[in-house]
Parts: structure tokens; sequence; C-alpha cells
């Protein structure tokens, strides 16, 4: 077989906030944006000349989902106000840029960038609706 990822989705509630913090803070670019008011579909990529034409991220309003009862977005809305209902893993070759990015954005930091007992090292924090970001070191020796 032979699969690509192209898109994965994560959920918000405030469409302004989300555009503000993975656009401005993150650096993505926006490679649309449907939708009205609160009830906004984002799709956002990573920039510049490294970035991936192929890859989207797409940030969408799970409040108004019709394929949710209130109870299922009830309990949906609880666990990202908790913050743990989405999640994404983003790598980069300067970690600690990025956190410090984030961390002057004023972010959430769920965990500051260090190596991890598996030898990756990473960050983690959280975006406006509550999703954990973790954030990878990409590594260009073999250690």
């Amino acid at each position: 077989m032979d699969l690509t990822l192209r898109t994965s989705s994560l959920p918000h509630d405030d469409p302004d906030a989300a555009l503000a913090f993975y656009r401005d803070v993150l650096g993505f670019e926006v490679r649309g944006d449907v939708g009205r008011g609160r009830t906004r579909w984002i799709t956002v990529g990573p920039a510049g000349p490294a970035g991936r034409p192929d890859t989207a991220l797409l940030l969408a309003p799970v409040a108004d989902d019709p394929a949710l009862t209130d109870a299922e977005r009830d309990t949906v809305l609880g666990m990202m106000a908790k913050g743990t209902y989405g999640r994404v893993v983003l790598a980069t070759p300067d970690l600690d840029t990025v956190f410090d990015r984030v961390q002057a954005a004023d972010a959430e930091v769920v965990q500051e960038p260090v190596r991890q007992p598996h030898g990756v090292r990473d960050c983690a924090f959280r975006d406006p609706a509550g999703n954990l970001v973790r954030v990878r070191e990409l590594r260009t020796d073999a250690g």
C-alpha cells in the first residue's frame, strides 16, 4: 500500500484565537478559511521554502458538528476545556525557538523542552482550545 497522511483535524471553539495561534505563533500559512462567525473551518499548513503543500491541519468547529448529539457535544466540549480531547505532534529542527515563541505568546506550557528517556527531545503546550500540541526536535546527527 502507498498511503500518505494528507490532513489531520483539531477542534476549536474560537476560530479567531485558533487562527492567531497557528498562523501568528507557530508560523503556519492559511490555506483555507470557510464559514462565518464561530462556525469556520480553517486549514493551515507548514509555510516557507520547507513547507509541505501536501500536509495540512484542519481546525474545525466541533460544537457545530451536526453528527453529534447534545450529550456528545457536551462531552467533547468538557474534554476540550480540560485539555484531554485533541492532540497533534509537530517536528522542528529548532525546538528552542519554537518553545520561546509559544511561551512569549502566553500559551499554557505543559512541558518545557526536555530529552525523553526514549531519546526524543520535545516540549508540549496547549492551543487556545486546549488541544495538546507536542513539538519534537528533528535531529540530524545519529545520536
